[in-house]
């Protein structure tokens, strides 16, 4: 068993609903193209498989989020120390100039 914990949240519940209600849409359709010998095709009825795809998007889209549980976030990795920059050189370059 895992021991991660599932958010409860309405937009996670409902995004949970995506693959049995595809699913489920399939089989409806693939039933209707038996029972009614080709006059309910997959070919003329698939259509409603992407309006069911698209309105449990839109419904998760617009769930609210409140009691959302996220994703445990991977420790940062340790940053090294980086060594002392040498003091900045003042003198001039050029022999003669700036007197």
């Amino acid at each position: 068993m895992s021991a991660q914990v599932r958010c409860t949240c309405s937009r996670c519940t409902i995004r949970g609903l995506m693959g049995p209600a595809v699913i489920t849409t399939l089989g409806i359709l693939f039933l209707l193209n038996e029972l009614r010998h080709g006059y309910f095709s997959f070919g003329h009825t698939f259509p409603v498989l992407l309006i069911v795809i698209g309105a449990i998007l839109l419904a998760s889209a617009l769930a609210p989020m409140d009691g959302h549980i996220g994703a445990p976030s991977a420790p940062a990795p340790p940053v090294a120390p980086t060594p002392p920059s040498p003091p900045p050189n003042h003198s001039n370059p050029y022999s003669g100039q700036g007197k």
